[in-house]
């Protein structure tokens, strides 16, 4: 793929959402994303970043991105710069087919829409497994463990104190619901 190739392509499908700083570096931006694209100095490679959100937004979540980018990112990866979690893309310039670029973009595109939510509720998944593992070990129901959690909320070791009654039945609710499905899942050995 050329220069000439990518503005050629940015701008057929982005059109006036495309600027151009100088012959290497091209920008989207629009009410939706804001997509830069960046050549080497030697004009040999490129790479596409976009925004995903500040690290300290998702500081829990940095043991996520390094196994997303290992499990599930494919040709994508998260990286950290100037206090921003991006999407970035990489790719030799002389093998990059248009294919390629356009999954990438597409792939990067999807990245923001889906922000860390994902990577949230993966940890989110592990931490209510870990509380199933040690409740299994302990020889303890369904039943018993919400009455801990019951408790831990009652003395606001879990949630806020100043939660009102609906919020913390939701939030109970949503713990018992969460429990009973993946229950099933912890065998210990």
């Amino acid at each position: 793929m050329t220069p000439a190739e990518i503005n050629t392509w940015l701008r057929y499908q982005f059109e006036a959402s495309v600027t151009q700083a100088d012959p290497t570096s091209w920008q989207v931006e629009n009410e939706n994303f804001r997509l830069l694209v960046l050549l080497s100095e030697d004009e040999s490679w490129v790479r596409m970043l976009i925004p995903i959100a500040p690290v300290q937004q998702a500081q829990d979540l940095l043991g996520q991105l390094l196994e997303a980018n290992f499990d599930r990112t494919l040709e994508i990866r998260y990286a950290i710069h100037q206090e921003i979690i991006w999407g970035v893309f990489q790719h030799s310039l002389i093998s990059l087919v248009s294919t390629d670029f356009i999954s990438a973009i597409s792939g990067l595109i999807a990245l923001h829409q889906q922000g860390v939510s994902e990577l949230y509720n993966n940890l989110i998944e592990q931490r209510i497994l870990q509380v199933i593992q040690v409740a299994k070990r302990q020889g303890q129901s369904i039943e018993e463990t919400m009455q801990t959690l019951e408790r831990f909320y009652a003395e606001g070791l879990m949630g806020e104190m100043s939660d009102d009654t609906a919020t913390r039945d939701q939030t109970l609710g949503a713990w018992r619901s969460q429990l009973e499905r993946m229950w099933p899942q912890v065998e210990l050995e």
